[in-house]
């Protein structure tokens, strides 16, 4: 970032990184997604879990961890500094643990700005509840 930088430029700069990372969670690709990572990274699954960036890689790369589909809309991207928080949803197909799941969830994802670039520092999701069965 530069002091000619502006809210529009960073939010334009952490959607592309978002749309990076999923795609290359979807491709498999840990080392891709290793190098958009902080590596103070936590990583909190919608059971709770959480895995710091070794343990996520290793997860992704033992297979247990397979994502087949996920779209990420995004709701806002909040910058303030060094800081952008992306508030939106996570729906996604993955196995995991040798599981299929089907994954509906709000999430929060959290980019610093260091060395000269955005890393993820943490992402939470939450799980949507279920929609109400029509009366």
């Amino acid at each position: 970032m530069t002091g000619d930088t502006t809210p529009a430029d960073v939010e334009t700069a952490i959607r592309a990184l978002e749309d990076a990372r999923y795609a290359a969670m979807i491709a498999g690709d840990v080392d891709r997604f290793a190098a958009l990572a902080h590596p103070d990274l936590a990583y909190t699954h919608s059971n709770a879990v959480v895995d710091t960036l070794d343990s996520y890689r290793e997860k992704v790369r033992s297979g247990y961890y397979v994502y087949h589909r996920i779209d990420h809309p995004v709701d806002r991207i909040l910058v303030h500094g060094t800081t952008a928080v992306v508030v939106g949803e996570m729906h996604a197909d993955i196995t995991a643990g040798g599981t299929r799941k089907t994954l509906a969830n709000r999430a929060i994802a959290v980019w610093v700005f260091e060395d000269d670039r955005w890393l993820l520092l943490a992402y939470q999701p939450t799980v949507l509840p279920e929609p109400e069965p029509r009366r």
